[in-house]
C-alpha cells in the first residue's frame, strides 16, 4: 500500500538530515501544536526505522509509562527476559545497555509525546539528564528525537533546563501549521478539485493543520465534510475540542476560560482586560498566555508604538473559532447544520473576521507581495479608544506594517467571492481613520490605504484611495521553496 507523501517540511527534513549526517551525538527537540504532524514528519523521514521508538500515554501513572516502556524495548531488542523497571534510571539503564549492543553506525531513538512520560513524582526529566550527562555525551553516534504536543512542558523542560541538558540542545524545530500554497499541495495530492477560494474556506474552519486535512474526503464538498466530521454524531471532530485542550494542558478549563474570552472580540483583549473579566492574574496568567502562544492558540499583537503593556491577545485556532462560533451552543441536533446554515449572512460576516486572522497568519507573503521582504519592517495593530469628554469617534486598524523607508501600510482585509467595492461611505470612514491615526500618532507622512480581498478591489471613482493591494494569489504563493 502506498504511504502518504510528506507534504512541504522541506527545511525541517534538511535540519534532520543535518543531525544525521554530523560526526557527533545530536539532541533535537521538536515541537509544535497538536495535529501539526510532528510524528508524521519524523516517521516519513527515517521511514519508521529506528534503534528504539517510545511513545508517552496520556494520563497514565508512572509504572504504566514505564511497563510500556520496557515491551517496546523488548520488541526492538529481541529479548524477552529485560528486567522489570521499577523507575526511570532503571529504564534509561537498560537502554543504555540495549545501545551498546546495536551495530547501526547512528542510533536513532525517537521519544513521542515526551511531556505525558513526565508525571508527578516520577523523576523522568532528571533520568535523562542524567542519561545524557553520562552516557550520551561520552558517544557520537547517537541521535536523540523528543517530540511532544505540550509545547509548554517542551519549553520549559527542555529548551530552559538548567540541568544536565543545559546547552545540549543541537537543534530546535518548530513545526508549524501549514500555510495555503501547502494545503492546496495536500488537497491536489489527495484527488481534490477545489479552487483557491474553497481552499480559503477550508482553512477558515480547520486552519493550516495537516490532521484535520487528512480527514477530509474528496467526494463530498466543504459542507458535507464538515457536517460529517463535525456535527454528525460520532464524527471524528465531534468532540475534538475537549480533546485539544485537556491532552495538553493541567487545568485545562483555565485556560478554556482564556480562549471562551478572547473569542468575544475579534480585536482581542489587553492582559488588563483578561485580567479583569477572569480572575486570573500575576504569573499564573502569564503562564497562561505564554502556554497559549506557544501551542498557537492564540497570538499576541503589539500596539503601534511597540509598548508592551499594550499587546493585545487574540484567537488565532480556527477550529476553536469555529467551535465557539457555530457548535458549542447548537443545540439542534441538526447531522447537516453548516449544509443548511454556510450560506447565512452570519456566516459572510464570521468569514470576514475570520479571512483578517488567515491574512495575520501570512504576513510573509503580505510582505512578499508588497515587495518588501528584504527590507526591515514592523508590524503591529492600532486602536485609538477615546477618553471621557473627547468626541472622536474610536477606530481599530488589525494590521499596520511600518516599513524601514518610513511609508506605512495601513491594511484593510476584505473576504467576499467577488472583487470588492468601495463606496462612498465606506471612503469618508477610510479617510477619516488615516486622518485620526496621524494625529495620534504624530506620524504626518507615510501612511497609505493597503487591501488584501480574495478577488482585488473593483475598479471605480472610491477605489483611487487604495495604495496597493493584494489577492488571494499572492496569499498562495509558495515561499517556502523561494
Amino acid at each position: 500500500m502506498e504511504k502518504d507523501k510528506l507534504i512541504g517540511r522541506e527545511r525541517e527534513c534538511e535540519e534532520l538530515k543535518w543531525a544525521v549526517d554530523s560526526r557527533r551525538s545530536e539532541l533535537i527537540v521538536l515541537y509544535g501544536r497538536r495535529r501539526v504532524g510532528k510524528t508524521f514528519l519524523v516517521r516519513r523521514f527515517f521511514n519508521d526505522t529506528y534503534c528504539f521508538h517510545y511513545v508517552g500515554a496520556h494520563k497514565q501513572s508512572r509504572n504504566v509509562q514505564l511497563q510500556n516502556f520496557r515491551e517496546a524495548l523488548m520488541r526492538y531488542s529481541g529479548d524477552r527476559d529485560i528486567p522489570v523497571m521499577e523507575n526511570w534510571h532503571d529504564a534509561f539503564l537498560c537502554l543504555e545497555r540495549y545501545l551498546e549492543s546495536c551495530q547501526e553506525e547512528r542510533k536513532v531513538i525517537f521519544f513521542d509525546e515526551m511531556p505525558w512520560m513526565d508525571t508527578q513524582g516520577s523523576d523522568f526529566v532528571a533520568e535523562m539528564e542524567y542519561f545524557w550527562a553520562n552516557w550520551v555525551q561520552n558517544r557520537d553516534d547517537i541521535v536523540f528525537i523528543a517530540c511532544g504536543s505540550a509545547t509548554s512542558w517542551m519549553k520549559e523542560k527542555l529548551e530552559e533546563n538548567q540541568g544536565g541538558l543545559h546547552n545540549r540542545i543541537t537543534h530546535r524545530i518548530y513545526l508549524r501549521p501549514f500555510y495555503l500554497s501547502e494545503c492546496r499541495a495536500y488537497l491536489e495530492e489527495h484527488d481534490f478539485e477545489w479552487d483557491d477560494y474553497q481552499i480559503l474556506q477550508c482553512y477558515m474552519l480547520f486552519g493550516g493543520v495537516p490532521y484535520y486535512l487528512s480527514l477530509l474526503r474528496p467526494y463530498l464538498s466543504l459542507p458535507e465534510n464538515v457536517d460529517a466530521l463535525i456535527f454528525r454524531r460520532g464524527g471524528d471532530l465531534s468532540d475534538e475540542f475537549n480533546e485539544l485542550y485537556n491532552a495538553l494542558f493541567r487545568k485545562a478549563d483555565r485556560y478554556i476560560n482564556i480562549v471562551r474570552l478572547l473569542a468575544t472580540r475579534r480585536q482581542g483583549y489587553l492582559r488588563s482586560e483578561i485580567e479583569q473579566a477572569t480572575g486570573y492574574s500575576g504569573g499564573g496568567l502569564t503562564k497562561m498566555l505564554d502556554n497559549l502562544e506557544r501551542c498557537d492558540f492564540i497570538v499576541a499583537y503589539s500596539q503601534y508604538g511597540n509598548k508592551s503593556k499594550q499587546t493585545l491577545y487574540r484567537l488565532a485556532d480556527f477550529y476553536t473559532l469555529f467551535y465557539f462560533r457555530y457548535v458549542e451552543n447548537n443545540r439542534t441536533r441538526d447531522e447537516e447544520y453548516w449544509q443548511h446554515h454556510f450560506a447565512d449572512h452570519s456566516v459572510e460576516a464570521w468569514e470576514g473576521f475570520t479571512f483578517e486572522e488567515v491574512c495575520l497568519r501570512h504576513l510573509p507573503h503580505i510582505k512578499r507581495g508588497l515587495g518588501i521582504s528584504g527590507m526591515a519592517t514592523e508590524a503591529s495593530s492600532w486602536r485609538f479608544l477615546p477618553k471621557k469628554g473627547d468626541d472622536r469617534k474610536g477606530a481599530q486598524i488589525d494590521l499596520v506594517i511600518k516599513r524601514a523607508d518610513k511609508i506605512i501600510h495601513l491594511v484593510e482585509m476584505k473576504f467576499c467571492e467577488n472583487p470588492f467595492v468601495i463606496k462612498k461611505d465606506y471612503e469618508q470612514q477610510l479617510r477619516y481613520r488615516k486622518a485620526l491615526f496621524m494625529e495620534v500618532t504624530g506620524n504626518t507622512r507615510g501612511p497609505v490605504h493597503t487591501f488584501i480581498t480574495p478577488m482585488g478591489v473593483a475598479k471605480g471613482i472610491h477605489a483611487a484611495i487604495v495604495h496597493s493591494q493584494l489577492t488571494a494569489k499572492d496569499l498562495f504563493v509558495d515561499i517556502t521553496s523561494v
